[in-house]
């Protein structure tokens, strides 16, 4: 079975997103960053060379496959600022609906930029999906 190819490192993450060139996205990714660790009660730190994760937990599928991942992350990726939502969005329709502008996949949210969004409501939806994978994995803070 292959290991996953984007693993939690010991890069500076702050060196990483002072890399990023666009002025916006990073004093963007450094407020996300802010957000993230005060929600999560967790330091940031790298995962792979461009996604910023907090806190863990550990997954098994069914065909044996597991390991650990991020609560939460963020990438300040060309197109978007990405943000990991590891709940998916199926249960926060309601938030959604009050963020802002934004695009959404299966766990991930797209945002061009913070001013876009409702931060209080961005707030409450990582509480919400980092409280839901720590209950589902029985995590305790």
């Amino acid at each position: 079975m292959s290991e996953p190819k984007t693993k939690r490192n010991n890069e500076s993450v702050t060196a990483f997103l002072n890399t990023v060139t666009d002025a916006q996205k990073r004093e963007d990714s450094f407020k996300v960053l802010e957000l993230m660790e005060r929600v999560t009660g967790d330091k940031a730190e790298m995962w792979g060379p461009s996604i910023v994760g907090f806190g863990t937990y550990h997954y098994k599928y069914k065909s044996g496959r597991e390991g650990d991942w991020m609560l939460c992350g963020f990438s300040p990726r060309k197109q978007a600022l990405t943000l990991y939502i590891m709940s998916g969005f199926s249960h926060y329709d309601v938030l959604l609906t009050k963020l802002g502008k934004h695009k959404i996949g299966k766990s991930c949210l797209y945002v061009r930029s913070l001013s876009d969004l409702n931060m209080d409501v961005l707030e409450e939806l990582i509480k919400a999906s980092v409280a839901f994978m720590k209950s589902r994995n029985h995590i305790e803070d």
